[in-house]
């Protein structure tokens, strides 16, 4: 018998910085909103789970959408006429631009890999309008990722970023699972992952604004996979010693994509957050 999924699907037309943009969201649930942002070169379908989890949609309303250039959002008009490089401020005005043309008043973000970076500026930015951080394989710099190579004429850039991304899961990580992200990262546009790692690896250093994070004022929640090599253990901890206040965890068992990778063990780390973050 068929089932249907709680989630639905819509598209918001905003304008940022001069230009018009429609966004591809989906949301599932009611209660404090709760923002999610996915990793570089792929899309919103990684929160799938999460806005499945009845234990999760009970307290929270889960919001997860596709940057433009990703997924289901569309590239802005006359993308074509310049190269495609993410930059801090402009990732970060659009998440803020989202959030305010869907209304959420005082979220929760999370984010993971070069969301889980982009949440610590936010948290340092905005942290009078955030009721909360949820910071998924989170650095403040990272330095090395990016190469010509990302986006090459001679390579197949989808098969190269879903494969890469595939060797930073877990080894115990189910495998229907792992080839589930594998299959969403090959759909990137061509040069998206490439844009994405320039942000992350070139533009993205926050290891001063992350000091003036006041936990009083925005709760942090630091969650880091054990077998995570891109975001390791240690450069989460060098995050966690810099905000007084946060709460940070090394989860055994987990690679770099904890709420796609093995959602059922994630989840077990991911509901305390949530907890602390309603009280």
């Amino acid at each position: 018998m068929a089932q249907t999924e709680p989630i639905v699907g819509r598209y918001i037309n905003l304008e940022f910085s001069g230009r018009s943009y429609r966004v591809y969201f989906e949301e599932a649930g009611r209660g404090i909103p709760l923002l999610c942002l996915h990793t570089a070169g792929a899309d919103s379908r990684q929160y799938r789970h999460l806005l499945n989890d009845a234990s999760v949609t009970n307290t929270y309303r889960v919001v997860a959408f596709d940057m433009p250039y990703h997924g289901r959002s569309n590239p802005p008009d006359g993308w074509w006429l310049q190269k495609y490089l993410l930059k801090s401020d402009e990732y970060m005005g659009f998440i803020r631009a989202v959030w305010a043309a869907l209304d959420l008043t005082r979220p929760v973000v999370l984010g993971c890999s070069m969301g889980g970076a982009i949440v610590l500026k936010l948290a340092a930015e905005y942290q009078e309008e955030l009721r909360g951080i949820v910071g998924l394989e989170s650095s403040a710099y990272a330095p090395g990722r990016f190469n010509q190579y990302l986006h090459h004429p001679a390579i197949h850039g989808g098969e190269l970023a879903a494969s890469y991304t595939y060797g930073l899961c877990a080894p115990m990580s189910p495998e229907p699972s792992a080839r589930e992200n594998w299959w969403y990262y090959s759909q990137s546009g061509p040069g998206v992952y490439a844009g994405d790692v320039h942000y992350y690896s070139l533009d993205w250093d926050g290891r001063a604004d992350i000091k003036r994070i006041n936990t009083s004022l925005c709760r942090v929640s630091l969650l880091t996979g054990a077998y995570d090599y891109s975001c390791t253990p240690d450069m989460t901890r060098e995050v966690a010693k810099s905000i007084p206040g946060s709460r940070m965890v090394i989860m055994d068992d987990m690679g770099h994509f904890p709420m796609i990778e093995n959602y059922p063990v994630f989840r077990e780390f991911l509901l305390a957050e949530l907890e602390w973050m309603a009280l």
